[in-house]
């Protein structure tokens, strides 16, 4: 199987505000947008994410509005630091300051309109001996 792309929908009656919220604080352009629903892509294609309003007319079974919870969308750079100072640069509204995990994560964290926990990573060296108490052994 060949995925052309993948993108988490987010059902939600804020469709502006997290239209917005990702152009702005982001750099997210709108790829399509209608009445119920956005779809919007990072620079270079490289990541996606789409809203939809709660009483859209393409219902698949199942979507409910998100309650905000239950869900880490994750967006992983090569220089968090970086992307730290840009996100606060344009205003964004930081949740969790820059910090770096001893489980090898330098990151910082915020909630978009929805409520949608973004999680923007980079992968550094975790602390020495982090790691072994959770390996598994047979």
């Amino acid at each position: 199987m060949r995925f052309v792309d993948r993108y988490p929908i987010i059902v939600t009656p804020k469709l502006a505000e997290c239209r917005d919220f990702w152009r702005t604080h982001l750099g997210f352009a709108v790829v399509f947008e209608a009445t119920w629903f956005v779809l919007l892509q990072a620079e270079g294609e490289s990541a996606s994410l789409a809203f939809m309003g709660p009483d859209h007319p393409s219902a698949p079974p199942g979507p409910e509005t998100f309650p905000g919870k239950g869900m880490c969308f994750e967006l992983q750079v090569e220089d968090a630091a970086a992307a730290f100072e840009e996100f606060r640069r344009n205003g964004g509204p930081v949740g969790l300051a820059l910090t770096d995990e001893p489980f090898g994560q330098r990151r910082f964290g915020f909630s978009d309109p929805s409520g949608l926990w973004v999680d923007v990573v980079e992968q550094i060296a975790s602390r020495e001996g982090f790691w072994e108490r959770y390996m598994v052994t047979a």
